[in-house]
């Protein structure tokens, strides 16, 4: 089996360089734990003009990523028409807020993950960006991790068989500053790290028809934090256990993406570097029947590359975002409905 095979879906090209306008782009916020790379990777990234930087509330980050980089204030952002594109990356309470402000300037907008608590809002803020014809993106680093790619493409191949369940589990020791602030949201580590797998899961099997979510505080220390999370999916003939704990020292490693079928299985495991698992009763696809080990060699792009290149390749060249606003709405209900807010909250 050679890479080749297993590459079944496209990887995002880059634009046609001679051809093509860089995209001029800035970062609003620094608060958010991906913002330094993406800071790095747009600076770095030959389709974009990198403008600078607006952080309007905390103080200005000591990261290399930041280095010489020009500092820009909220009007400079939002008044300058020839910013056409803006990375929103402050605090998780604050994202939407200033994801909002930028489509109301007519920006182009990549909004880190999870998009807040406010369902009604967020639901708002897409309409109002499809109704401008703008592009909101979302920060899942995970959506083109290619030995996910590779499990959910065999699901959708038929590869697997009849597919029945997935498990999915993170497990990332948190220090005690950030349990603390992580704390202030429902849902603790599902909020803040089972998006992701939610993500992946409605990607397969779409919007769920009912969500449960065990929410516990297991840890030993004085906060309040939901430290062993779980949530189950239910679809109409199979169903999600999606696990986030804060506890495992190697948790990693342990990372988890599996899709089961009549067939048997594939495993993501661990997400990085991107290696896959198969156990397959017979063989089917690319895949033979058995046990066997594929490791993926390290993308060419920087952290976070493939995002913002979809994001350019729709600026420039109108070629849709990979995952649509109705995709992103059902993930962000999914997640609050885990995570026990309130019908209210997520109406």
């Amino acid at each position: 089996m050679t890479r080749r095979d297993l590459m079944l879906i496209p990887a995002v090209a880059p634009l046609a360089r001679a051809a093509v306008p860089k995209v001029r782009v800035a970062v609003y916020g620094t608060g958010h734990a991906h913002a330094a790379a993406k800071v790095a990777t747009l600076r770095a990234l030959p389709e974009f003009d990198f403008a600078g930087v607006c952080e309007p509330d905390e103080p200005r980050p000591r990261h290399a990523a930041y280095d010489g980089t020009r500092w820009l204030s909220k009007r400079e952002v939002l008044d300058d028409p020839g910013i056409e594109m803006v990375a929103v990356e402050s605090r998780v309470d604050l994202n939407l807020a200033y994801a909002r402000a930028c489509v109301d300037a007519g920006k182009h907008v990549h909004i880190d993950k999870p998009p807040g608590e406010d369902l009604a809002g967020f639901r708002k803020l897409l309409a109002d960006a499809s109704r401008k014809k703008l592009g909101v993106q979302l920060g899942y680093m995970w959506r083109y991790q290619p030995a996910m790619q590779a499990v959910i493409e065999a699901a959708r191949q038929g590869w697997l068989g009849h597919v029945y369940a997935l498990r999915a589990t993170i497990d990332k020791p948190i220090p005690p500053k950030e349990r603390i602030a992580l704390a202030a949201f429902r849902g603790g580590m599902m909020f803040e790290l089972g998006c992701h797998m939610i993500d992946r899961a409605v990607d397969l099997f779409g919007k769920p028809g009912k969500v449960s979510g065990f929410m516990r505080h297991d840890g030993p220390f004085d906060d309040t934090l939901a430290d062993n999370t779980l949530a189950v999916l239910e679809f109409e003939r199979a169903t999600a256990d999606i696990y986030v704990a804060a506890h495992h020292p190697n948790g990693g490693q342990r990372r988890t993406f599996e899709v089961l079928g009549t067939n048997g299985s594939l495993a993501a495991r661990p997400f990085s570097p991107a290696v896959l698992h198969t156990d397959l009763k017979e063989a089917a696809g690319p895949y033979k029947a058995g046990r066997h080990t594929v490791e993926f060699p390290r993308s060419p792009l920087p952290a976070h590359g493939e995002d913002f290149l979809q994001m350019a390749r729709f600026i420039r060249q109108g070629t849709p975002l990979l995952y649509s606003p109705e995709h992103d709405l059902a993930v962000q209900e999914t997640l609050l409905r885990a995570c026990g807010y309130s019908e209210e909250t997520h109406r």
